[in-house]
């Protein structure tokens, strides 16, 4: 399964996901968009696919965009990807 995570270092909401996907034993790729702005521009483009909504982290779970830690949505999305 291929799962991004959009974070931002102070982010306390990325910093829940991330602990979240750790503790569930889930591969994840996390890609920091303070430090690159090239991954800002794509999540950006991704928060627009989502109605403009922005902030982080936005969750990639396959096809599925969730903006902001959702646990409810992220496990929906998984359970979907089973």
């Amino acid at each position: 399964m291929n799962i991004k995570i959009y974070t931002t270092p102070l982010c306390p909401y990325c910093h829940m996901a991330k602990d979240y996907f750790s503790r569930q034993k889930i591969k994840f790729e996390e890609i920091d968009v303070s430090q690159n702005q090239d991954a800002a521009k794509e999540m950006v483009e991704l928060c627009m696919s989502k109605g403009g909504q922005m902030g982080v982290p936005v969750i990639r779970i396959g096809d599925k965009i969730i903006v902001g830690f959702d646990r409810s949505e992220v496990e929906k999305a998984l359970k979907e990807k089973q």
